[in-house]
């Protein structure tokens, strides 16, 4: 490990120690330990190849109109029903039981953090692990057994997914482009951000809006960014440690 990760990982563990309102805000750097690729890294989905690009399969308008296209994709590159929490993840579900961390506000999609057993965690875009009819609204969730029966159902299907009621189309529980996010989980999370005197910002490249900008909220005294790439919120920070999450996580002491 190199001398600076070494001396930011004790500015952050001493920030922690410190602090008795943490929030952690992420994305999908949060989960490429565990094997989900993210988008806008070299190796992300956004510098692969496909027959439309990425950001224009996944929008409202393409969902609408291509269906098909958009279910191969979606199947194909965003669902990852083998992926596991990997250190960073079971690590901040440790700093909330030991009640120094009050929130997950994530950009991920993926449920890694309830699956690490995080309580309070604000999903920004929704999760790939709830799904519904878009005509009759029935729910096609993971239960209490099976977390990934939604997932299943939707990945299982023959092409296009649709409601055995009605015959609708099923569609993935979360937000793409050209749709709003939810009011409610906005709201808790400028809630939380706003009581925090410490915030985690990790595995983001802070250039998804309006997500982003819910950090602006921050009053706090301590800002840690822990991210492989530069953000715009580097200069801001007492604390920037540019390695893997997971590894550095990993490192801290809950006391």
């Amino acid at each position: 490990m190199e001398k600076d990760t070494e001396l930011g990982i004790e500015k952050l563990q001493q920030a922690i120690d410190e602090s008795n309102y943490i929030v952690f805000f992420g994305g999908a750097g949060v989960s490429t330990e565990s094997g989900i690729p993210d988008f806008r890294s070299q190796d992300g989905l956004y510098h692969q190849k496909y027959k439309y690009p990425p950001e224009t399969i996944v929008s409202h308008t393409f969902l609408m109109q291509k269906q098909e296209d958009f279910f191969e994709f979606y199947k194909d590159k965003m669902l990852a029903p083998k992926a596991k929490p990997n250190a960073a993840h079971y690590k901040l579900a440790e700093l909330e039981a030991a009640g120094k961390l009050k929130a997950v506000v994530t950009q991920n999609i993926d449920g890694l953090h309830q699956a690490a057993g995080s309580r309070e965690v604000l999903e920004l875009h929704g999760s790939v692990l709830r799904n519904y009819c878009m005509r009759c609204k029935k729910r096609f969730d993971g239960t209490e057994d099976d977390v990934l029966a939604g997932m299943k159902f939707v990945l299982d299907s023959d092409g296009i997914p649709r409601c055995p009621d009605c015959g609708g189309v099923v569609r993935p529980d979360v937000v793409l482009y050209e749709e709003g996010l939810d009011s409610e989980v906005i709201s808790r999370s400028v809630m939380h951000i706003q009581r925090a005197d410490m915030l985690i910002i990790g595995g983001t490249s802070l250039v998804v809006y309006p997500a982003a900008s819910f950090i602006n909220y921050f009053n706090g005294k301590h800002l840690a960014v822990l991210n492989m790439a530069p953000t715009s919120r580097d200069s801001e920070a007492d604390i920037v440690i540019k390695d893997k999450i997971g590894e550095v996580l990993s490192q801290i002491k809950v006391k």
